[in-house]
């Protein structure tokens, strides 16, 4: 490992040790205590700014030229830093949203705060992986990392629960995603996902091969909740701790689509007509199921999660398209995702009253006359992630329904414009009980990280939804890196 792989690591190596060193500190200081749990939140949130600092300085800023290293296993690319940061960003306001939160929660702070460092530092590294075992290992991290981050309530039996049944299926996952992996390595002799776009340019057809795509597939799809690998989804959200689920269904989620994105348009382009009509089957009863059985939810949380499974099915329209609009697409719709999401479980949040209370439709009832900034910030979020202008949502769902109907998927694009109809019945739930049920008079717990987080995701969601143009400059520079119809990232060996 020279030093040039240092540099491209740097960002992964400081967040590795901060992350360490929360599991080393109680040992040597004390374990418990309010002072103790402010200042574990504190040291996080530096190490998550540390790790700015890092990805910053590792970037060639003149050029913004790809660099590889790690035996051409890594990359550090526009792709990868537009990503990276996003994770960032998500893992910071998560932090923020778990603070009041852990407080009055009663458990150790020092393993959750060092889990989620864990979990970002799988997400950045998987996202540079220009190798599938490199992916698969900050997968893994990843994945790991939010099985115990699931079931961190470990008195509770809807958090133990939620904990099991993430990690039996994920497992089953992972080995279908490496049994995948192990034969496009029998037929392309490389796992670099260059060497395999070599390798599928000179083969017509390759029964092993397809075989190996589709179980590849099956994993990323159990990893972003698509149908029919979504059964995980409802429990998990429900049972997890409130702020473990904001991260599951925005930073988790996103880091599984970048690279869903970077393997099918850099890998296995070639094979488009082979599997792009299976995914968008896989898409269209994503979207369906997702938004039909939101409807008949009274649990926030559930309904949430159903939702996730039908944005899951929008952004695969990107991964289909396999073009400049696809790609363009799935970048806008992470960062218009993860905010609006984040912003509503920070609404979430503030309406409990016990660990695992606020989550109820009833409970938003009267919130327009309790708290009218919140109830305001919580409508515009849920017209984003319905798509309606002039949030941030109308661009991310523009530019994915362009995709479909340029990539010859007309008929995706029309079920998705019609179950975005269908999605705002059930979001419009909340708002008609915010704006026109009196609902009871109990306090909400409105503290400075919560308003913190809602008042930058709400400025997110309305900036880029009334000035688009920055977020589209940085998107065509970030996805012009990736692969489109038999390109490849612009690096050499």
């Amino acid at each position: 490992m020279s030093w040039s792989d240092c540099v491209l690591l740097l960002p992964e190596i400081v967040l590795i040790l901060g992350a360490s060193a929360l599991l080393v500190a109680p040992v040597i200081g004390k374990r418990s205590g309010g002072d103790s749990a402010k200042w574990v939140m504190i040291f996080i949130l530096a190490v998550t700014a540390a790790t700015l600092i890092a990805c910053s300085w590792a970037v060639d800023d003149a050029s913004f030229k790809v660099t590889r290293g790690m035996n051409a296993m890594f990359a550090l690319d526009a792709f990868a830093i537009f990503f990276k940061l996003l994770f960032i960003a998500a893992i910071g306001m998560v932090v923020l949203l778990s603070d009041d939160f852990l407080r009055e929660s009663r458990y150790s702070t020092w393993e959750y705060y060092s889990l989620l460092g864990f979990a970002l530092c799988g997400m950045m590294f998987m996202v540079s992986g220009v190798h599938l075992i490199t992916i698969y290992t900050g997968l893994e991290l990843m994945s790991l990392s939010s099985y115990i981050l699931a079931g961190y309530f470990k008195n509770e039996e809807k958090s133990t629960e939620a904990a099991m049944k993430y990690f039996v299926l994920g497992a089953v996952s992972s080995a279908i995603l490496l049994y995948g992996i192990s034969l496009i390595y029998g037929v392309c002799g490389s796992l670099n996902l260059f060497d395999i776009a070599r390798a599928m340019s000179t083969l017509i057809t390759n029964d092993a091969l397809m075989f190996g795509i589709m179980l590849l597939g099956a994993g990323l799809c159990f990893k972003v909740a698509a149908v029919p690998f979504h059964v995980w989804t409802p429990d998990v959200y429900e049972g997890a701790p409130t702020p473990i689920t904001a991260f599951l269904s925005t930073a988790s989620k996103t880091a599984a689509f970048s690279i869903f994105a970077r393997i099918f348009y850099v890998a296995l382009h070639n094979f488009q007509l082979d599997w792009s009509n299976v995914l968008a089957t896989v898409a269209a009863l994503s979207m369906i199921l997702g938004n039909l059985a939101a409807i008949t939810q009274d649990n926030v949380k559930r309904m949430l999660a159903y939702s996730s499974i039908a944005h899951a099915g929008y952004v695969l329209m990107g991964i289909i398209a396999l073009n400049a609009n696809g790609i363009r697409g799935v970048l806008v719709y992470s960062v218009v995702y993860v905010f609006a999401n984040l912003g509503i479980w920070a609404t979430v949040l503030m309406m409990r009253r016990h660990e695992y209370a606020g989550e109820r439709v009833d409970d938003f009832e009267g919130l327009s006359r309790r708290a009218p900034f919140w109830a305001f910030a919580m409508f515009v979020f849920l017209l984003s992630l319905g798509g309606i202008p002039p949030t941030a949502g109308f661009l991310g769902k523009y530019f994915l329904f362009a995709a479909a109907v340029e990539a010859g998927f007309g008929w995706l694009a029309i079920i998705a414009v019609l179950m975005s109809a269908v999605s705002m019945f059930y979001y419009l739930r909340l708002v008609v009980a915010m704006y026109l049920r009196e609902g009871r008079e109990a306090d909400v717990a409105i503290t400075p990280p919560l308003r913190l987080v809602a008042a930058v995701a709400l400025a997110v969601t309305l900036f880029f939804g009334l000035v688009p143009a920055p977020l589209i400059k940085q998107v065509m520079t970030s996805s012009q890196w990736i692969a489109v119809r038999g390109g490849a990232l612009h690096a050499g060996r």
